[in-house]
C-alpha cells in the first residue's frame, strides 16, 4: 500500500486508513511484528500536521521491509 501511495493510485487518507484497519486486524509473524507495528503506527497518525509523512519517511520504511526505491520519469502525454 505504501508503494500504492508513492505511485499516486491511492490517497493518503485511504493510506491512513488501510494502516489502521491493519493494526487492528492483521495478524502479523512475531519476527517482524515490531516493525510492522511501529510502521503502521506511524502511517496511522500522518494526518496529524505534526507528524505528517515525508518521501524520506516513505523511502526509510520501504528500504526497513527490503526494498529499495528507483525513480522513473516519464513525459506526461
Amino acid at each position: 500500500m505504501l508503494i500504492k501511495y508513492i505511485n499516486r493510485e491511492i490517497d493518503l487518507s485511504n493510506l491512513i486508513n488501510w494502516a489502521e484497519d491493519m493494526i487492528v486486524d492483521a495478524n502479523f509473524e512475531d519476527e517482524h511484528f515490531e516493525l510492522l507495528r511501529d510502521i503502521l503506527a506511524r502511517i496511522g497518525f500522518a494526518d496529524v500536521r505534526e507528524f505528517g509523512l515525508s518521501w524520506d519517511d516513505c523511502s526509510d520504511y520501504l528500504h526497513k521491509l527490503g526494498y529499495d526505491i528507483k525513480v522513473a520519469v516519464s513525459e506526461v502525454s
